[in-house]
């Protein structure tokens, strides 16, 4: 019989080291790829909620200051009719509630508030410190024409040339129009940072998450998340401080006077800067300091972070086109 000749121990042991080489390489390439993936899904992640949030308020921001067919030089005791501002109301100075009153001040269509102690406008009472607040109010553009598509739980405005009535849904519903008015839905918007516990993979986590508190007939202003993982907000306001129509200087938020408010004839742009952050924390990320700015100016905001998670700053600058049209005028 013919003898069969096996493999020798070198051989086996040459077999076995070109294997583990080829097996080693696999390997890498796999967990490579799989961290890039991760990376991708994560800065994708990043990205698409900052366009989001900056698309969000840039669509609140520019209605500012539109006020449908009402074309008076202001809001009068005598040309505006309106309910009472509910119990929960969102507000801060002199007319600045969801609707005009008789307070001797322009009513305030945009502001904003520093966060300081979690508390902001009387109605929010758990934000994040160190964040800003933005409060807006407007008419969104788009007219109601058939007023049984009015919704019952939210106000709408009824602007005619001289005369302007804010009135809920079930009110705009049934009411007697003239034949020259129109019909707009209305809107108070407050925006704000707050922080949430959340359980992501087993693990209790703590996201900042974009709220906005909303205007409603039954609730008055009820909370909302919008966005998680906005973890900030800065605000610079370009003003025209000459009355040429061109805006000669920037004010953040904490150099904003009640006149520069009560002037909305003076506030013509809004940057926004938004720092966005990852919900969960990055095991392969090896920095150990992070500093992001928000904002070009003296006063710029400055923030560091000594962890692992992946953020990103968003920034852009919407004009106010419709500002300074209609005030409130004693």
């Amino acid at each position: 019989m013919r003898s069969v000749r096996g493999f020798t121990l070198l051989e086996l042991m040459i077999s076995l080291f070109v294997g583990g080489l080829i097996l080693g390489g696999v390997m890498l390439t796999y967990l490579s790829m799989k961290t890039t993936t991760r990376d991708t899904l994560t800065i994708g992640e990043l990205q698409e909620s900052g366009r989001l949030v900056l698309s969000i308020l840039q669509r609140d921001i520019e209605q500012i200051g539109f006020w449908g067919t009402f074309y008076d030089a202001g809001f009068t005791e005598t040309n505006l009719s309106s309910p009472a501002n509910p119990g929960n109301d969102c507000t801060d100075g002199f007319n600045n509630g969801s609707f005009p009153n008789a307070d001797p001040a322009n009513f305030r269509a945009i502001y904003g508030s520093t966060i300081t102690s979690g508390r902001a406008l009387g109605c929010i009472t758990n934000a994040k410190a160190n964040t800003e607040v933005l409060q807006l109010k407007f008419l969104e553009g788009f007219q109601v024409l058939a007023q049984a598509t009015a919704n019952t739980n939210r106000y709408y405005f009824v602007a005619e040339q001289e005369k302007g009535q804010f009135v809920p849904g079930n009110t705009a519903r049934t009411m007697a129009l003239n034949v020259n008015a129109t019909l707009w839905p209305y809107s108070h918007h407050v925006y704000y940072i707050k922080e949430i516990n959340y359980v992501l993979n087993d693990q209790n986590v703590s996201v900042p998450v974009l709220y906005r508190r909303r205007l409603t007939v039954s609730g008055g202003m009820i909370d909302e998340p919008v966005m998680e993982g906005v973890e900030d907000i800065r605000l610079l306001f370009g003003l025209d401080t000459t009355a040429d129509g061109r805006v000669n200087l920037y004010r953040p938020l904490s150099s904003m006077q009640a006149t520069d408010w009560e002037n909305e004839d003076a506030i013509l742009t809004v940057q926004l800067f938004i720092l966005v952050r990852a919900l969960e924390p990055d095991a392969g990320l090896s920095l150990t300091n992070q500093t992001y700015s928000l904002g070009h100016d003296p006063q710029k905001r400055t923030l560091t972070f000594k962890d692992s998670y992946r953020r990103t700053v968003f920034s852009t600058t919407i004009r106010l086109n419709n500002m300074g049209a209609n005030q409130w005028r004693l």
